[in-house]
Order: C-alpha cells, then structure tokens, then sequence
C-alpha cells in the first residue's frame, strides 16, 4: 500500500480539554481492550506503549488548528481510544473498531477519523508532516505538527530523508513523538537492526532531542513544551514497553499483536478499572 491520502481529520467545530492527562492514559488502556476484545486479538501491545504519548498529544494540541500524523497505521488503535473519550469519535464508531466496512479500522487508512493523515507503509509519516509544516511556514499559519514515528520505522531510509530535509529547512513547528517499544513484527527491534544511538542519529540531522521515559506523563509533557521553544524541529524519544499497564498480561505474550481470549480481556478490564479508582481516589501520582 502507498502512502494515503489525507484523512478525515478532527472537525475543527469540535472541541475538547484534558485536565487530567494520566487519568486520559489509563482510559486510553482500556477503551483499547474493550475495541480489541471481540476481535480476541489485535494491536493491543501499541495502545499500551503509547496511551501516555496520545495523551500529551491530546492535552497538547490545540482543537481545530494543529495537525496529527499517524505514521505506522496499526498505532491509531490509541488515538481512536483518546477520541471515544473526549467525545470526538461516538461510542458506536468507537465500538465497529476493526468491524467489517467500518472507518475506524484496526490498521488505519485515508478513510481513517481524527488524525490529518495515517500511512499505509511504514516509514512515510514524516514526509508528509515535513510538508504539512513547511507548507504552514509558507502560508504564514500558526500551527504545529505532531508526527507519531514508531522505532521500527528508523529502519526505513525514508525516514532518514525526511528528518534531513525538515533539519535542513528548520522546521520548528515539526513535532516527532517517537515509540520507542523495541517491538516489532518480527520480533525485538534491536535483533533486527541496531538502531541506537537513536538520539544522536537525530541530532545530527539537526534536530532536537528529548529522551525521555514514555510512561511518565509529565516528562513526555515537558518535553512537547520544550520542543515548541527550541526553533529546531524536535523528536520526544519515549522508552516504552508494550505491556505498561497490565501486569496480567502472560510473560510471553506478543506485544506486537496480542491475542485476548475472554478471560485475559475480562482480567485486563479488571486491572484497569481498578486503576481508575485509585487514581481518582488520590492513590495515583500523576
């Protein structure tokens, strides 16, 4: 499949808050093991490395002006989840996630709701972020635009040009938040090809980079804000794992495409509800 086309992005009528990002994470968690349970099993592993990157993002984008590229496709599993909460996606488009003939799909694609653009193959989001924000420069618009990357995707030279052309025109308002799960389909990234020192690759393409633990909410916030500052284009490196979240999830369990029979959606829906109290009975540090 080809890079898509654009996608039916966010109506800029619709508008919504997030005053509580690490609450919005958990809620992504398990609106993500409600979408995928019917299915019994899908791209769970990539709503639990990410649920506290698509939360910063969705506390920090501005509704109606800021873009949202989703570069590998199967990671709008999260951003679907962020929707359904907020009220931007309804609770019965929400629930057709992966369903015969229905716009939210399990691997996105230029029907794909609420992001401004989702990728077919992997490695042609920041391309097309690139141009959205050298196009805005051009323009003259106030906007930003926030790219989702996935570190498997640092194995695609396309990639690569993309990060050198946005270093080379100083494309400040470029914003790559970058899932670094070392997950892929074929198994651990770093078996796959070393990709590290991922940071520096990045600096030396003229970017600004912030490496940061992408379960920690505030360091993933800090660093948005941070970005929006520096005049550089900037990547937020967050070192994740594709079973945060869920302790009930088996040892061995393929953080790629997780397989949940009824018993393990029923233990996960209970771990995480129970995460919610705690967190809205004061137990948990955001």
């Amino acid at each position: 499949m080809c890079c898509n086309r654009l996608s039916q992005p966010i109506d800029p009528g619709i508008h919504w808050s997030v005053p509580d990002p690490a609450r919005l994470a958990t809620l992504i968690r398990l609106r993500a093991v409600r979408m995928v349970a019917p299915q019994r099993f899908g791209y769970l592993g990539q709503a639990l490395s990410s649920a506290e990157q698509v939360a910063a993002l969705f506390a920090t984008m501005r509704p109606g002006r800021d873009r949202l590229v989703c570069s590998p496709g199967h990671y709008v599993i999260g951003i679907f989840a962020a929707a359904a909460e907020l009220g931007i996606l309804s609770q019965d488009q929400a629930n057709g996630y992966g369903q015969d003939g229905s716009p939210v799909e399990a691997i996105g694609t230029e029907r794909s709701p609420v992001a401004d653009y989702v990728c077919g193959s992997l490695g042609q989001g920041l391309s097309a972020a690139a141009g959205f924000a050298l196009a805005d420069r051009l323009k003259g618009i106030d906007r930003r635009t926030f790219a989702m990357v996935s570190d498997g995707e640092l194995e695609e030279g396309q990639v690569w040009e993309a990060a050198m052309f946005a270093g080379h025109h100083r494309l400040g308002r470029l914003t790559v938040l970058l899932d670094a799960n070392n997950s892929q389909v074929d198994g651990p990234v770093d078996t796959i090809t070393t990709i590290e020192p991922i940071a520096a690759k990045w600096e030396a393409f003229g970017w600004a980079a912030f490496d940061v633990d992408g379960h920690d909410i505030a360091a993933i916030l800090g660093a948005l804000h941070a970005a929006d500052d520096d005049g550089r284009p900037a990547v937020v490196i967050s070192r994740t794992s594709t079973g945060s979240g869920l302790t009930c999830l088996p040892a061995d369990a393929d953080g790629h495409f997780i397989k949940l029979p009824p018993w393990l959606a029923a233990a996960a829906e209970s771990e995480l509800l129970a995460e919610l109290e705690r967190h809205d009975n004061g137990g948990h540090n955001a």
